[in-house]
């Protein structure tokens, strides 16, 4: 490894003598030589080398993972940038999630490959992409989320002047790729933490594992502002949805006792309440997948910097990893497949996807009146 400036690193070449070599057990990372060694914290090096049987179970995974992320993304991005009705202010936020979402993906394969060959077959510079990638995917998605709340909130909340204009949203898009590339390219050069492989060493990520005082104030620093910071905002903004709803239902049911009816349902579109319940599902929906598919890993980097580093093992910390694979899956099925205009574009240009989603006109009045506009999908 080059331009090499810390001792630290220099341990993991001699870390197999120390691992339980003489015993022949096979250990995690045997084999490994030169730069591709000295890439793998010393803590890995502890562990015996996992049974193929799961290295098979995790590619399996990851081969559906990423057909599921990568059809699903995919077609939310051709739709969305296809479609004119669809290319509003407020999609581009959807647009840039599903993209994201596609590049989270897109990486699978250098994992998939490295289960197929059992260990860190791809080296240096596949371990270098796929964290690279990891890292602008993850965070991006992070802030992306954020910002498709905020752009929710503001348009239920302000009806009359909260709609997002074109310039602010591809605002927001180039702030949160402004602000995504300095956690993505600072281990990359090695100026501040690195990239290293992790759990069966089929992965990479940031390292969060070396025990030195630069390792924990970074691990310290990405888990406030890439996990605490966009969790803040999307609970702030999705909370304010809920209770806006909320309200707007405790008004209908007082200015229903006061005309002495028992309720004012009956004189309004009924596709006011399912827009109104869809909107409370989709906010509580939105916080649980972050939150769900983030923490996990999130509190695994604290305890590799600060705590107990014996509670992660190699088939522990891959669970975290494949919690955030699972959410690019899921994203397009929230945000778009839920989106009525989405439905009935899917339907007209693919048949045989025997989607039956009506073309109602009173949907988009409710639409613009209770939900937020397309990208409220």
């Amino acid at each position: 490894m080059e331009n090499r400036t810390d001792d630290y690193y220099n341990g993991a070449h001699y870390a197999p003598l120390r691992s339980g070599a003489q015993t022949g057990v096979e250990m995690l990372g045997a084999g490994l030589t030169g730069e591709d060694l000295a890439m793998v914290p010393e803590h890995w090096f502890s562990f015996p080398a996992p049974p193929a049987s799961a290295h098979t179970a995790l590619a399996l995974l990851y081969i559906f993972f990423t057909a599921a992320a990568l059809l699903g993304n995919g077609l939310v991005i051709f739709i969305f940038s296809t479609t004119k009705s669809l290319r509003t202010s407020s999609n581009l936020l959807i647009l840039q999630l599903a993209i994201l979402d596609f590049i989270m993906m897109a990486k699978a394969p250098i994992f998939i490959y490295n289960s197929a060959m059992r260990g860190f077959a791809t080296g240096t510079l596949g371990c270098q992409i796929f964290a690279l990638m990891g890292a602008y995917s993850g965070i991006g998605a992070g802030m992306t989320n954020a910002c498709i709340a905020y752009d929710r909130h503001s348009t239920i909340t302000r009806p009359l002047d909260g709609r997002l204009s074109k310039g602010k949203a591809l605002l927001m898009i180039a702030v949160v790729w402004i602000y995504a590339t300095p956690w993505a390219l600072l281990p990359l050069f090695k100026i501040w933490g690195r990239y290293v492989p992790e759990g069966y060493l089929t992965s990479c990520t940031f390292d969060y594992l070396t025990n030195t005082f630069d390792t924990k104030l970074f691990v310290g620093c990405i888990f406030v502002c890439s996990y605490i910071l966009p969790m803040s905002l999307i609970i702030y903004f999705y909370s304010g949805i809920v209770k806006q709803v909320f309200a707007h239902e405790a008004a209908l049911r007082e200015q229903a006792k006061k005309m002495n009816v028992e309720s004012l349902r009956s004189n309004q579109n009924t596709n006011a309440e399912s827009a109104e319940i869809r909107i409370a599902k989709a906010a509580l929906t939105v916080c649980f997948l972050f939150v769900a598919s983030w923490t996990p890993y999130g509190v695994m980097a604290l305890i590799g910097a600060f705590g107990n580093q014996q509670l992660l093992t190699p088939g522990v910390t891959m669970i975290p990893a494949v919690a955030c694979k699972a959410v690019a899956c899921i994203d397009p099925w929230v945000y778009a497949i839920s989106h009525p205009k989405y439905r009935q574009e899917l339907q007209r240009r693919m048949p045989w996807l025997q989607i039956d989603e009506p073309d109602d006109s009173s949907s988009t009045a409710t639409s613009n009146t209770v939900a937020p506009p397309p990208a409220s999908a």
